[in-house]
């Protein structure tokens, strides 16, 4: 379910010295670029920062059958006003000038290496309990308001067709793509703004739109059409001149599994790779060859949303 922005308030700010142990509460806490200043679980990683909500501390009390202490998950700010873990990795918390980036939802239970497990035979944090890196540092303090800013993903999609542009036949290939889309940013709680674009075969245009999309700060554009060798095709070439990185694993590994049946397939140009911080895929345009290739393309697209963030998630 996508969230909308929303106010929390900071009720607590905690410390520890060691791992493993519970946080002891504190006045304020200076974040910093690898997190808590002072605090045993700050560094150049992406679990700089940990927080919990009020939401999880009271149904856990009744399980505890005690009053729980702030801190004692080893959160480093507790909040109140919203379920964090329905939150998303990318989604943002600014309190005052300080933003910070969420970068993983829950993690691994310690066991009987956490205090609190060895207490209950059970610990919130691992289902709850969520984690951000500093964008921006500042100090952080009890009863301070906090913004809750979910990610909304940018992307294009762009049809090349001169006939459908023409109004001979409807796009049915841009639409097929969104819907693919649409399912992978439900899937992973993630908000997506499309901006569709059917235009004729015409690489001056194609080259002018994906320039406009780097610059408007787009995470991905998918092109559908032009990948073959007629005398209109000249998608691969456009986008190639655009690259920074190319990708050409997915696009290999697409031509080689639908090409052991269908030689056909293993003629289409296909390109993938990352212009700036956009990604960018360049697909064929029928229908059938779109849901073949997305069907592909989306089970890798997480993890390298992660690696273009340079968040290790293995």
């Amino acid at each position: 379910m996508s969230q909308a922005e929303s106010m929390l308030k900071v009720v607590s700010v905690n410390i520890s010295l060691h791992k493993g142990t519970v946080k002891q509460a504190v006045e304020e806490i200076r974040l910093f670029g690898k997190g808590v200043e002072g605090d045993a679980h700050s560094g150049s990683w992406h679990r700089m920062v940990s927080l919990l909500g009020t939401e999880s501390f009271e149904k856990f009390e009744a399980e505890a059958g005690r009053r729980l202490a702030y801190g004692e998950f080893a959160e480093n700010i507790t909040t109140q006003g919203m379920k964090l873990y329905e939150m998303a990795p990318f989604d943002e918390l600014h309190i005052g000038d300080i933003i910070l980036e969420i970068t993983q939802i829950g993690k691994k239970c310690h066991g009987t290496g956490c205090a609190i497990y060895n207490e209950v035979g059970n610990c919130v944090m691992p289902k709850e309990g969520i984690f951000a890196r500093v964008i921006r540092g500042g100090i952080v303090k009890a009863g301070d308001g906090m913004l809750y800013k979910p990610k909304v993903f940018k992307v294009m999609l762009i049809t090349l067709s001169d006939r459908a542009s023409a109004g001979e036949y409807e796009d049915r290939s841009g639409p097929e793509i969104r819907q693919h889309l649409e399912a992978f940013f439900s899937i992973n709680r993630w908000q997506v703004n499309f901006d569709c674009r059917l235009i004729a075969d015409d690489p001056e245009l194609l080259d002018r739109l994906l320039l406009e999309a780097e610059e408007n700060g787009c995470d991905m554009v998918f092109t559908t059409g032009g990948t073959g060798i007629g005398p209109r095709d000249f998608t691969p070439e456009v986008v190639k001149k655009r690259l920074s990185i190319e990708i050409p694993g997915i696009m290999e590994a697409i031509r080689m599994k639908f090409g052991a049946e269908k030689p056909n397939a293993l003629l289409s140009r296909g390109v993938a790779g990352l212009m700036g911080s956009t990604f960018i895929y360049a697909m064929p345009g029928s229908v059938k060859a779109v849901k073949e290739y997305m069907s592909e393309i989306t089970k890798t697209l997480r993890h390298l949303l992660f690696m273009r963030a340079g968040i290790d998630t293995h």
